[in-house]
């Protein structure tokens, strides 16, 4: 899929917003739909648009209540979250609620576009992944389920191995610390023990740990391993 077939509808109350977008992602090739309400929203649903990118503050219906609509419908296209930058709980619950991403207010043009390429190259690839994934020095074979950082062999606990399975299998993409939680111990470990085991699995693959190159924190989210290569 090419960024000329790809139709994005843009979901936000501020004309400004709607216009940045639609020249910006324009000059990117991608053709732009607009709606400025719920309502409209799902009028221009019907078009069957590629990706959608949705402000939460909606004036007729709040962005969280609208997803939740469109998951519950069967709605399966990717939904990429627009949303100030102090409002991490929304974030969060948007991201349960079956966002596939999301980028603070005010962003910068080639933020977005990585968001709206890493969402649109997930539900492409939904139906199988690769084997061997690759980024930087780090490689991780998910069949042999060997973890390598510049040809040397890296050993990870069970639980570790596990968090970066996850991480692989969604690279380029925010992880919630629920999902994680859920995922990993069945949702029934405080938070605390995934950061313990996270700063852990970056002492064993990351040059410097403190300042991490292959897995981010989204401060008060979760976190991102780095895109595939």
């Amino acid at each position: 899929m090419t960024t000329s077939n790809v139709r994005i509808l843009v979901v936000d109350d501020e004309p400004p917003i709607r216009k940045l977008l639609r020249v910006g992602l324009g000059t990117q090739g991608y053709a732009i739909d607009e709606a400025g309400n719920a309502r409209a929203a799902n009028e221009r649903i019907r078009e069957r648009p590629d990706l959608i990118l949705l402000d939460l503050g909606l004036p007729d219906m709040a962005g969280h209540d609208l997803l939740r609509q469109w998951r519950d419908e069967g709605l399966d296209l990717p939904v990429v979250i627009l949303s100030s930058r102090t409002d991490e709980a929304g974030i969060v619950k948007a991201l349960e609620l079956g966002a596939d991403d999301y980028v603070t207010k005010p962003f910068g043009m080639n933020e977005l576009v990585a968001r709206i390429r890493v969402a649109l190259r997930h539900r492409l690839q939904q139906q199988g992944e690769k084997p061997v994934f690759h980024t930087g020095d780090l490689s991780v074979d998910l069949v042999k389920r060997i973890v390598k950082v510049a040809d040397r062999e890296v050993r990870l606990s069970p639980k570790e191995y596990d968090i970066l399975r996850l991480l692989v299998q969604h690279s380029g993409k925010v992880l919630t610390h629920q999902f994680l939680l859920d995922r990993v111990w069945g949702g029934s470990t405080d938070v605390q023990y995934l950061r313990v085991y996270v700063r852990q699995l970056r002492q064993k693959i990351e040059r410097t740990p403190d300042q991490p190159q292959y897995i981010t924190t989204e401060t008060g989210v979760g976190y991102r391993l780095r895109e595939a290569e």
